[in-house]
């Protein structure tokens, strides 16, 4: 049996992630039966809290930035989100993103529930001090709202540990104490988990293993295209070279020019060359990039190269129904290392076409579940070693990829509509228990 979703949103850049995110649930949620209470719950989030931080600039002016933390539901336990410093950030990509993360939480079956936050501002353009003021003031407008037993923050797109670890400081001041397990994602040697930087990109790679196992192919016999090059992509790249891929292309975003540019070399990028052109945020040097012999094309030719496997590794919205007729007719395989990179018009056509596809919160959850892990650690004042940690994760993305894909096999699902089954499933059920529902 077939799941659908409702195709009636708009396409093209300015695709609703919100609205993508409950057409997404809309469509398991007519596929499971489930009744109009359960899917009033779910389809929205249980709370959300908008803010204003007023920040002195250096130049002595005030500035106020918008902030926000949605909390999705937390049957499952205490709220696990990132915290975006985008300049485009709108409080419905985070509606989205707090909906993902439920799913994501559920579908590797870790007791956590789904939150996200975000912050409009851009970092490139803000100093040091001023990113630590950002990060202050966001913790004390939501400090009495989140923390190791409520929800518990993390870095996403343009946020770091440093990031992190300001906001925990100006947390333990406000509560008086020392809390490691209120936010994750902190730097290592204050708390935070060995294995985490990599955990996402090896995550992705995991699944990818796993699905090339199933249809028959050698990793070192396939080639990848690569969307982003920021600390998902990267490690991704990492891994799967050293499993004997090759990686063709990639993209970044140029902050000088504000639009994206694809780097392409048909003998496969150098990784550890790329990265020492490459600015903290994940933008390639176009002009250093050329000498080095990248051909560098528009910010969507990552999307046509003529590869086995597409990794969508930066933002939602990037294969949609007017671009996803540019994927080469040879590509097998999509691993979404993005959250929400597929609209539902652009998932109808890679259907159709048979490419298979592991989606974001199955190929990307390696991030939840080692923060997790180092809210585990945290919590208990005790730190694993590196190998032990990617050997946890390695166990953890390999046993959820392969209940999707028999759950997949087995009814004859697509493995985006296997995985929102299971994970809706355990979240309904959690409420159940609860009397919520």
């Amino acid at each position: 049996m077939a799941v659908t979703v409702d195709k009636t949103a708009p396409a093209g850049k300015g695709h609703n992630a919100f609205a993508m995110a409950q057409a997404q649930f809309d469509g398991v949620a007519e596929y499971l039966g489930l009744d109009a209470a359960t899917r009033e719950l779910l389809r929205n989030p249980l709370r959300e809290y908008h803010f204003g931080i007023p920040i002195r600039m250096d130049d002595g002016s005030m500035k106020v930035f918008r902030g926000f933390r949605v909390q999705h539901n937390d049957a499952r336990g205490p709220g696990k989100g990132g915290i975006r410093f985008h300049p485009q950030e709108t409080v419905d990509t985070v509606r989205a993103l707090s909906m993902w993360m439920t799913w994501k939480c559920a579908v590797v079956d870790i007791p956590l529930g789904g939150s996200k936050g975000g912050v409009v501002c851009d970092p490139h353009n803000l100093s040091a001090r001023e990113q630590e003021q950002v990060c202050r003031g966001w913790v004390r407008q939501i400090s009495h709202d989140v923390g190791p037993l409520l929800d518990v923050p993390a870095p996403d797109v343009m946020t770091t540990p440093q990031h992190m670890l300001w906001m925990l400081d100006e947390f333990e001041h406000i509560h008086r104490g020392h809390f490691p397990g209120f936010i994750t994602g902190k730097p290592v040697g204050m708390g935070g988990s060995l294995g985490r930087t990599e955990a996402t990109g090896f995550g992705v790679v995991f699944t990818i293993r796993e699905a090339l196992k199933e249809m028959g192919l050698r990793p070192d016999a396939t080639a990848a295209s690569v969307q982003g090059f920021g600390n998902v992509a990267q490690y991704a790249i990492r891994l799967y070279e050293q499993l004997g891929g090759k990686v063709l292309c990639v993209s970044s975003w140029d902050q000088a020019d504000q639009t994206s540019y694809s780097f392409r070399k048909a003998t496969g990028v150098n990784l550890d060359a790329l990265l020492s052109i490459t600015d903290r945020f994940g933008g390639i040097d176009k002009a250093k990039a050329k000498t080095m012999g990248y051909e560098v094309l528009d910010g969507e030719a990552w999307l046509a190269q003529e590869v086995d496997i597409l990794i969508p590794a930066a933002l939602e919205n990037q294969i949609r129904g007017d671009n996803v007729e540019r994927i080469h007719s040879k590509v097998k395989l999509i691993a979404e290392g993005a959250n929400g990179p597929t609209t539902p018009e652009a998932d109808a056509v890679i259907k159709k076409r048979g490419i298979f596809d592991i989606p974001d919160f199955l190929a990307n959850a390696g991030g939840v579940t080692c923060s997790y892990f180092e809210q585990v650690q945290s919590n208990m004042n005790y730190y694993w070693e590196r190998d032990e940690v990617l050997g946890r994760l390695d166990v953890k993305m390999t046993a959820a990829y392969l209940a999707v894909s028999e759950l997949a096999r087995k009814r004859g699902l697509y493995m985006r509509d296997a995985a929102y089954v299971i994970a809706i499933n355990r979240v309904v059920e959690a409420c159940k228990q609860r009397g919520w529902i």
